[in-house]
């Protein structure tokens, strides 16, 4: 048996999902051939896109850094029904590990981008990140998928595009970060991190735009910097996990995250305390997730060891914390029963009497069908009042939920 480390997926669920409005990119155009343009979905802040195994119907990938192979969930191998031999443990962020197998026979394809196949790898039981996300995900693709290209993410238009990487010259007023892959093919840029009265964190970070959260510390950084400070506000850990389980740590803010030329001031931060998985290791400082990345239009370029970074229009925008205090799941059929599976002390949620396992029947007078798990994770985000009406048991009551800033 063996057991690699590959994925690094986390999932910041309590505070907060919300997404970047559509707007144009500001990036100048390139002079390769025109790229061949795929929409995405930012789902829990998220990116889902299409693809196809064995000519299959359209299937829900998600987009990931923090992943080196094409992985598809044990449910959609066998629905396929996939060669699936031997077995293997996968870990990621969190302390366990999730047990797979590897694929054969097995390729993926971008609808939309001809000409070029990927194989799939790996098969992992992927059935917890549906409940998260509010969908069916049906897998994960990464590194190797994405250094054939130079992948340009325009979080603004919701789209990827895809550039010829060996024609590829960029003409745009962005700047180029260097880019390195660790031992898991993950991919690595230098950065700092601005700490009150000391010499800053300079070291190497993962590029995760697998991660829905901000700046992760690693815990090995936290223990090696005394971090957080003792007086430091911060929250516990609540919501987040990856493909290893729940991680474990505080949440509170730094001064500053500097990328090349870019400062992000008072980036939301987790401060590992995990033993184990991905964000126990020493051998980089940290990651970097979506609610710092979704400030750029980004053109991840392997084959020239870069990442060009280009500020979009919410680069000024403050990261906010907002949030009310509760980390839901969605269940059922159409994933549209919605469950408090955990509470933060002393927040919004309890204050508002709401318990585990309460069940979402409506909102503001509107049934929770209206809603996805993530659109309902966006509203929650907003520093307005909510009138909720949730099943506990054989009891319906009515609460009001105020979210309001937790960090």
């Amino acid at each position: 048996m063996k057991h690699k480390r590959l994925i690094a997926l986390l999932f910041i669920l309590a505070v907060g999902a919300a997404a970047s409005p559509r707007r144009e990119s500001l990036r100048q155009q390139a002079t390769d051939p025109a790229p061949v343009v795929i929409p995405f979905e930012l789902v829990n802040r998220h990116i889902l896109f299409k693809v196809s195994i064995n000519n299959s119907a359209p299937l829900s990938f998600i987009l990931d850094t923090g992943d080196k192979f094409a992985v598809v969930s044990l449910a959609r191998a066998r629905a396929l029904g996939l060669n699936l031999q031997g077995e293997i443990n996968i870990g990621g962020a969190g302390a366990g590990s999730l047990k797979g197998a590897y694929v054969r026979d097995a390729k993926l394809t971008v609808p939309g981008l001809p000409g070029h196949t990927e194989p799939v790898v790996l098969t992992l039981p992927l059935a917890d990140l549906a409940a998260k996300f509010g969908q069916d995900i049906d897998g994960i693709i990464g590194g190797d998928f994405m250094k054939h290209f130079v992948v340009e993410l325009d979080y603004q238009a919701r789209v990827l595009r895809f550039h010829d990487k060996d024609q590829f010259v960029y003409s745009g007023s962005g700047e180029s970060i260097p880019l390195s892959l660790n031992a898991d093919g993950h991919a690595t840029i230098p950065a700092e991190v601005a700490v009150n009265g000391r010499e800053p964190i300079k070291g190497n970070f993962v590029v995760d735009i697998g991660s829905g959260g901000g700046l992760v510390l690693h815990s090995p950084t936290t223990k090696a910097e005394h971090l957080p400070e003792p007086t430091q506000k911060t929250i516990r850990v609540f919501g987040a996990g990856g493909a290893g389980g729940k991680i474990s740590g505080r949440i509170g803010r730094l001064p500053a995250l500097t990328i090349g030329k870019f400062r992000i001031d008072e980036p939301v931060t987790i401060f590992s305390s995990d033993q184990r998985g991905a964000f126990a290791n020493g051998a980089q400082q940290g990651n970097i997730g979506q609610r710092i990345l979704s400030k750029f239009t980004i053109f991840f370029d392997y084959a020239h060891a870069r990442m060009i970074l280009e500020p979009n229009a919410s680069f000024k925008n403050a990261i906010g914390a907002i949030g009310g205090g509760l980390a839901l799941v969605a269940e059922g059929a159409a994933y549209q029963t919605f469950r408090v599976e955990e509470l933060l002390e002393d927040s919004p949620a309890t204050e508002a009497g709401l318990q585990k396992d309460d069940i979402i029947l409506a909102v503001n007078d509107r049934p929770a069908t209206a809603f996805t798990l993530s659109s309902l994770n966006e509203m929650f985000e907003q520093p307005r009042a909510h009138k909720l009406s949730i099943r506990r048991g054989a009891e319906t009551l009515q609460v009001t939920l105020t979210p309001r800033k937790l960090i």
